[in-house]
């Protein structure tokens, strides 16, 4: 039986570092699943037919250097197998126990929730920057001339780049106040939908953290009621022995198999995603997109900081005394994100 617990926690453990690297380098050129590529290529390459090579190179590059909605799918198929392990199983026992049917309704709430945030994070325009719109896009931020420095246009765009916009590669557009690019909602994170994205990162931990809290209070319930914690069994020695943690642990794995792995999952992938959502919620609170965040630290490659040009050694000095350059306190940066600035707006420091 322990051998069963240890794969579990092998499985979980592969499922969340997946999770993680596709979330890091989604969008970006230089990492870790184009260099293992790169590797079995030259190790399988001469083994492997010349067809199955060019399917291989063509999934990689759908997968994640071209939008796709093939996460969307895979987002939709893992919550639709969780609520319905838990419509199946765990809400019958629950009514068995007498919780209540408000709580239980909660989870099918914070889905519909989430699924509207989930569906205007896919919908909506997160900001693209066109010729037209532009010319009055540059007067929305300043230039900060650390990260971004006026007069720098973009290579495939061919336009003036406003101060906080990236070109993302997958979409291949610009977009203002970039932030980074989700292949769970196949769109850009930008000043026109971080909100939405926000609300959704907070609706799925509390979806999952309900349903986490229901599903082990039912567990609990039934280990009370069979009276386990006072048992004993007796041991490959032929002693009695006091029935502990792990005994209960593979009980319930033996009793609540589906349970247990679906609670094990929800538990650790709300984990992950609460690390997450705390640090998009820090960037919001201090006015920062996750892009800026890495800028600042040196983690982008040196192409992305422009030599200065005549622009920024003969503009106004811009003032660095914050530690934040675009933050306008914790009112006005929650503000922003709620109710972006539009190009009729000047953003003062």
């Amino acid at each position: 039986m322990m051998d069963f617990l240890t794969l579990f926690g092998i499985y979980v453990a592969v499922v969340l570092t997946c999770i993680f690297l596709v979330c890091k380098y989604s969008g970006q050129q230089n990492n870790p699943f184009n260099a293992l590529l790169s590797y079995v290529t030259q190790v399988v390459a001469p083994f492997t037919p010349q067809w199955l090579q060019r399917f291989s190179h063509w999934i990689f590059h759908k997968l994640f250097h071209q939008r796709s909605n093939i996460f969307i799918y895979l987002h939709i198929l893992l919550e639709g197998s969780v609520y319905a392990e838990f419509t199946y199983e765990v809400f019958g026992f629950c009514r068995e126990m007498d919780t209540s049917l408000t709580s239980l309704l909660v989870p099918y709430l914070l889905l519909v929730i989430k699924t509207f945030f989930f569906y205007l994070c896919i919908k909506t325009d997160p900001g693209t920057v066109t010729k037209r719109k532009v010319s009055s896009l540059i007067h929305i931020y300043p230039y900060d001339r650390r990260l971004f420095h006026p007069g720098v246009s973009c290579e495939t765009c061919q336009l003036v780049k406003p101060a906080r916009s990236k070109h993302c590669r997958v979409c291949n557009r610009c977009v203002m106040r970039f932030d980074h690019h989700c292949v769970w909602v196949n769109n850009c994170v930008g000043a026109g939908n971080t909100r939405y994205f926000l609300l959704y990162l907070l609706s799925v931990c509390a979806m999952a953290l309900d349903i986490a809290l229901l599903t082990g209070d039912m567990l609990l319930h039934a280990v009370l009621r069979s009276g386990l914690l006072r048992a004993s069994y007796i041991d490959e020695s032929g002693q009695q022995q006091p029935a502990g943690p792990l005994f209960v642990v593979q009980h319930l794995f033996l009793t609540f198999p589906r349970i247990v792995f679906m609670l094990g999952f929800v538990i650790f992938v709300f984990f992950l995603l609460a690390g997450y959502t705390l640090f998009h919620s820090f960037l919001a609170l201090v006015n920062q997109t996750s892009n800026e965040w890495y800028k600042s630290r040196g983690l982008v490659c040196r192409h992305c900081h422009p030599t200065p040009t005549a622009d920024d050694l003969c503009g106004p000095v811009p003032d660095h005394s914050k530690r934040y350059y675009y933050s306008r306190g914790l009112l006005g940066n929650l503000g922003e994100i709620f109710f972006p600035l539009q190009a009729t707006q000047k953003k003062g420091n």
